[in-house]
């Protein structure tokens, strides 16, 4: 009996440990969400409709701060970035079937801030 309540408690444990290390991960440290440049043309598409879908991407628009470059993994990432800060910075909200990255330093450029 002792044994198993040792089994439960070590799974309970693991669990709150793997769940704090998803979140903290970056601790407060600032965090991005930028498109792996190896994703196909495709996915990119896909990941630039489904977060436009989800927020508001009207900064990817012609004349938009963000626009130029126009190429889909500027807009992808940038797309993908601002879903991911929408939606709480959390590890899997930068998944994008295995397309995102997280980084840690600023992509912003010109006049292009990430938020």
């Amino acid at each position: 009996m002792a044994a198993k309540v040792f089994a439960h408690l070590i799974l309970l444990l693991s669990s709150f440990l793997s769940v704090g290390t998803l979140r903290g991960v970056h601790g407060d440290q600032k965090t991005w969400c930028v498109a792996k440049p190896s994703s196909s043309d495709a996915m990119l598409l896909e990941n630039i409709n489904y977060a436009c879908s989800q927020v508001d991407c009207r900064i990817l628009e012609k004349g938009g701060a963000c626009y130029s470059p126009n190429n889909l993994i500027n807009h992808a990432s940038i797309a993908m970035n601002i879903y991911y800060q929408c939606k709480g910075r959390n590890t899997w909200n930068c998944h994008f079937g295995n397309t995102g990255l997280i980084t840690v330093t600023d992509p912003s450029y010109g006049g292009c801030q990430y938020v």
